[in-house]
């Protein structure tokens, strides 16, 4: 079970220190209604990520697994970390200090709880970042020789470690209210002028190790 954790953990970390889930997250704590927007998209963004996980972990777990370890899985890490590295490159070399931020992170201020709790949902389920990460997750899961106990405890704690970021400013928020609404502005602020670099670098480490994981196991 450790080696399964250590397997998923930087998997988790890599969701968890990309800022595209955090930033809107700290916007929503600008809005109107601020507490139910936050939690609403917490428990969306922790929801989305905990399917996209599960499914890739159904999906392993019904594959026959010819030899140990199981030559697929190996490959499929592979597969996934060179797509990662070149997604990140992509984004390192795209990267514009003008880059407008997107429509949908404009519009948060008229969202209203149900709105935020589908943002969160197809930010998750729809980013492909995010996706790769919980398939590599998923397999790694899958193929590990573990009960359906095991498997769905490993599938939580790599749920919570991806969502961790998003739900520290929410409970800062619920704990502290309005006091913590500087900090979090100028982090914000941060985390919008180097979101590209910061998510380019994350995804090209887990891409790599990715890769590295995968021919070991060939």
């Amino acid at each position: 079970m450790s080696s399964l954790i250590a397997e998923i953990l930087p998997l988790a970390l890599a969701i968890a220190l990309s800022p595209f889930p955090i930033i809107p997250a700290i916007l929503l704590l600008f809005t109107a209604r601020a507490r139910a927007n936050s939690v609403a998209f917490l428990g969306g963004w922790f929801l989305g990520i905990l399917l996209g996980a599960t499914a890739f972990v159904l999906l392993a777990s019904v594959i026959e697994l010819a030899d140990e370890p199981p030559t697929w899985a190996s490959w499929t890490r592979l597969m996934l970390g060179l797509v990662l590295v070149g997604m990140g490159i992509k984004k390192w070399f795209g990267r514009s200090p003008d880059d407008a931020s997107p429509a949908w992170m404009r519009s948060i201020d008229a969202l209203e709880p149900a709105g935020a709790a589908r943002l969160s949902l197809v930010l998750s389920l729809a980013n492909p970042k995010v996706l790769l990460l919980a398939a590599a997750a998923g397999v790694a899961i899958g193929s590990f020789e573990a009960g359906t106990a095991e498997s769905a405890l490993s599938i939580v704690i790599f749920t919570v470690i991806a969502a961790s970021t998003v739900a520290v400013p929410v409970a800062l928020f619920l704990i502290r209210g309005s006091a913590i609404l500087g900090p979090l502005g100028k982090v914000r602020d941060w985390l919008e002028r180097h979101n590209a670099a910061v998510l380019a670098i994350v995804v090209i480490v887990i891409g790599v190790a990715l890769c590295l994981k995968g021919i070991d196991g060939l």
